[in-house]
This record gives C-alpha cells, sequence and structure tokens, in this order.
C-alpha cells in the first residue's frame, strides 16, 4: 500500500461534518487524544479503524485512504456526462454515469479527458435510415490500436470494443444528436460530436 490516510484528511472530513474531535472518538470508541495524534500526524489510525472512520465521516474508504474526496454532480443522470476509465494493466473500460473513484489492478484510474483531433486520429461517420458507420484511419497492431468506440446521447451509452489486428470500425443504431468517442492505447481519448446523423 501506497497510500494511508493522513491526518490533515481526517481533520478536513471531520469539521465538514462539524464533529468535534471528542464526537468522532466517541462514535468510533477511541480516545478524543488519539483523534488528536492522528490529525497532528503523531500517529495513525489501526487499519482495523479505516472502514468505521469512513463510514463516520461519509466517504468510501479509497477516497479517505486517497484523500479526495469525490462527489458526482450529475444528479439528472444525462448519459453525456458520463466519464470514462482505462486500466493500463488489463485494459478493464469503465464508464460511470459522472466523476467516480474508480480502481482496477491495484491503482486508482483517472476519468479519460478528451485530446484536440489530429490527422492520425480523425473518423469519417456515414449514416443511411437508421444506422451510423463510423470508420476510423488508424493502426490496428498488437501495440496501438483504437480500443474501444462509444455513441453516447443523452439517454444511452453504447459502447464497440475493438480489437488489435481487426478493423477500426463501428455501426450504431442511429439515435440523434450526440458525441462519438474513442480510445488509442498509445495517444489517448478523442471525440466527435455527432449532430441529425453527420
Amino acid at each position: 500500500m501506497n497510500n494511508y490516510v493522513t491526518g490533515s484528511t481526517i481533520r478536513a472530513l471531520r469539521e465538514s461534518k462539524n464533529l468535534t474531535q471528542s464526537q468522532l472518538a466517541e462514535i468510533l470508541c477511541v480516545s478524543d487524544k488519539a483523534i488528536s495524534r492522528w490529525e497532528t500526524g503523531k500517529g495513525f489510525p489501526d487499519i482495523s479503524l479505516i472502514e468505521p472512520i469512513s463510514k463516520a465521516l461519509g466517504i468510501s474508504v479509497i477516497e479517505l485512504i486517497s484523500g479526495e474526496c469525490i462527489t458526482n454532480h450529475n444528479k439528472s443522470a444525462n448519459a453525456k456526462r458520463s466519464k470514462f476509465y482505462v486500466c493500463p494493466i488489463c485494459g478493464n473500460i469503465i464508464q460511470c454515469m459522472g466523476k467516480a473513484l474508480v480502481s482496477c489492478c491495484g491503482i486508482t484510474l483517472p476519468y479519460l479527458e478528451t485530446e484536440e483531433n489530429d490527422n492520425g486520429h480523425s473518423i469519417v461517420t456515414e449514416n443511411t435510415e437508421d444506422e451510423i458507420y463510423i470508420k476510423i484511419d488508424h493502426p490496428m497492431t498488437k501495440d496501438h490500436y483504437i480500443s474501444f468506440v462509444a455513441y453516447v446521447t443523452s439517454d444511452k451509452i453504447e459502447m464497440i470494443k475493438l480489437y488489435p489486428e481487426s478493423d477500426a470500425h463501428a455501426r450504431f443504431f442511429a439515435r440523434g444528436d450526440g458525441e462519438i468517442y474513442y480510445y488509442c492505447n498509445r495517444h489517448g481519448f478523442f471525440h466527435k460530436h455527432f449532430t441529425n446523423g453527420r
């Protein structure tokens, strides 16, 4: 474990909950001196207390240990506000309806931020009556490839996984305006706005 909960994190979260050291100590069945030691960096809470501390402070264990409290502001669950995460170790693709704290293979993943399109990552979209055909002119070797393509509208996300040594093509049922996202394992995350099938 590279990280462990810090006293400054405990203090900030305790104060945001309007709890005194004594009140938090009572909830955790420890002394207020123990809380003071943790918050001043003169000691650490025992590993058995991590889950009770996270519960008392209203955050997940991962957030407590990382010191980063994540709040998903996408209360309306608009799919266009989705965030995508890709594990660099196993290639797992995770989609969340807003910002989240996501870990895979023992590491915390940052959400993918889109890069500016360049000539090496441009896409062509063609549409028929009810279908969108997407073609990406991109290498699909074992070391350099497009990992997935996603079509996102306000109420639906459709994702197609692509594989090395296959074609960088995808077909989606047309549902109107949205965003096309695609991920290159070497150069990052790209997107194109899609309007009325064009």
